[in-house]
This record gives structure tokens, sequence and C-alpha cells, in this order.
């Protein structure tokens, strides 16, 4: 999310100073979202001995890890607010939608619903953090949108089994692995089309280059999906799509704003 940041609002041409501001304030958005995670989940991870984790593996008390992610959220929203307003108030609702689904929304058949929130404002607190900040267009984030519902399934898939053993059963739980699967790469196929052909005007070669791109990434992820037993590289396909989105987006630059 850090990288993608960075990368539109270079597009955008965003001054130096707010963009290195924006870019700060969105690496401790993820370090707050990934420390809550890892304290709300602290009993979760030890019952299915998660060893990458090292709270489960009682390197670091709970507690700690709660109050840096606490602190590190409030340093988030505190960064932005240099950046204006509309930009403060987009990252403080994107940082609550990431910290509702760690929460307790993660075990809902809403489960998707903070990552639509969280990844659909991203390209809005990039276009709010200009100088002259405006409203990111529908299309940018309706694709934001997309990619999270993908990034949220491709994410849950390799651990589904871990998850219907403590309990979990969000959106692609209930949907059951191959439908989720399947599920995942037709939403990234129908972000890609609302970034290729959301702007004005006709898609030149970059945009037809990049939607061959992705074309292929969703064949390969989708036969991954019903011939392989699920693993991170469905997520590390869905990653490599959204790169090619955002490089899109950024060649998109100012058509990005409604």
């Amino acid at each position: 999310m850090t990288a993608i940041t960075f990368v539109l609002g270079v597009g955008l041409g965003m001054d130096a100073w707010r963009l290195a501001l924006l870019v700060v304030a969105v690496l401790a958005n993820q370090a707050s979202v990934g420390l809550s995670n890892d304290w709300i989940d602290a009993e979760r991870d030890r019952m299915v001995g998660r060893r990458d984790k090292p709270v489960a593996r009682g390197w670091i008390e709970p507690a700690t890890v709660r109050t840096v992610a606490i602190v590190t959220a409030l340093a988030a929203i505190a960064l932005t607010i240099p950046l204006g307003w509309g930009a403060t108030i987009t990252h403080t609702v994107f940082i609550a939608s990431a910290w509702a689904y760690n929460a307790g929304l993660k075990n809902s058949i809403v489960s998707v619903l903070p990552y639509i929130v969280s990844f659909g404002l991203l390209p809005l607190l990039v276009t709010q953090s200009l100088a002259d900040s405006g409203t990111a267009a529908w299309w940018a984030m309706a694709s934001g949108a997309s990619l999270g519902v993908a990034a949220h399934f491709a994410n849950v898939l390799p651990d589904l089994d871990d998850d219907r053993r403590t309990g979990v059963r969000g959106l692609p739980h209930r949907l059951g692995r191959r439908a989720a699967g399947v599920s995942t790469y037709i939403v990234l196929l129908g972000a890609s089309v609302l970034v290729v052909f959301g702007p004005a005007g006709t898609p030149g070669t970059v945009g037809w280059i990049g939607f061959g791109v992705i074309a292929l990434i969703a064949v390969a992820g989708t036969v991954l999906v019903l011939t392989r037993p699920p693993s991170r590289l469905l997520f590390q396909l869905i990653i490599a799509a959204a790169l090619v989105d955002v490089v899109l987006l950024a060649v998109a630059g100012p058509g990005m704003l409604a």
C-alpha cells in the first residue's frame, strides 16, 4: 500500500514534501494495521502454531504490540493533518475500516467490506493530499475497491484450514475455496477493465499491454485455484496485478481526478 501510494503521488505530480509526508503516514498506517492484527489474533495464532508471528511465539507481549499499534495509528492520522482536513478524514476512515476488520468483521459475511472501503479510499487519499486537493474519479476508487476484494480473498485462501480450526468464517470461507478463488480473478479482471477503459478517451498502447498482462495473470490464477492447493502464490499474483493497475493509474495522471 505504501509503494502504491508513492507511485500514485508521483503520477499526479504531488509536491515532494507532501508526497514524503503521505508515504510516511501510510507506512505508519500499515504498521498499525499489521500490529493490531497480531495483537488481536495472538491466541488464534498460538492455537494453530503460527511460527511467523512473534507474539504467538512469546517473543513479545500482546500488550506491548497493542500499545505500538495504537500509537502508530494516531501518528498516521497526525502526519496527514498538514495535508489538509480532507486527507485527514479520509485517512482516519481508511484506518478505522482496517481496524474494524481485525476487531471482528473478519468473522462475518461482510468481511470483505473493510477491504472495499480502505482500498477504494486510497486513490481519494492521494488526490485529497494534493496542494489543490480534489476528488478521485469514480472509476479509480471502484478499481481500488475491486482490488481490495481480490486481495481479501487471495490472502484468506491459504489460511482456510487454520481459520476453520479457530472459528473464523468470513465471506471467502462461506463461499468455499474454489468459488472464492475463481471470484478473486474475475474481480481482478474487472478492476483492470475500470483502469483501462474508465479514463476519457481511447486506451493507449500501455493500457492495452497492461490489460493483456492482467488477463494472463487472471487466467493463470484461475488455473492454479482449480488445479493446486491454495498458497501464497495466489496473493503474490494479486499484488503483481495490482502493481500493473497502479502503473496504469499513474500513467493516467491528472486523468485520475474527477
